[in-house]
């Protein structure tokens, strides 16, 4: 079992960047892809970004393509999220989930791990 922690969050203005970072613990030996999440009040959770264990497949939602880079360090056992651009519509509680595969999964239930969420607040 994995031990997710997010951190990186905080409230920035329209334009602006914020990189989320989520560190990994307990399991870490097993092969991993990596997630990361979105929630805003009174919406579903949906997919923002994953990447593969070995880090050459990334895949993003449409929403985020172009402005938000998803990267990890595996000898940091950290995956990070570099959001660019930033949009009031991109306010949520932003989660980071790993996945028992080497391979990418875009649907929650794809994830077996979840961090405890960092909250990303864009003001216009």
């Amino acid at each position: 079992q994995v031990q997710l922690v997010e951190s990186g969050g905080g409230l920035v203005q329209a334009g602006g960047s914020l990189r989320l970072s989520c560190a990994a613990s307990g399991g870490t030996r097993n092969s991993y892809s990596m997630g990361w999440f979105r929630q805003a009040p009174g919406k579903e959770r949906e997919f923002v970004a994953a990447i593969s264990w070995s880090g050459s497949s990334t895949y993003y939602a449409d929403s985020v393509k172009g402005r938000f880079t998803i990267s990890r360090d595996n000898a940091k056992n950290t995956v990070y999220l570099q959001m660019d651009s930033l949009k009031p519509e991109d306010t949520a509680v932003f989660y980071c989930a790993a996945r028992k595969e080497l391979l990418i999964g875009v649907r929650t239930w794809e994830y077996d791990n979840w961090g405890q969420g960092t909250q990303v607040t864009v003001s216009s």
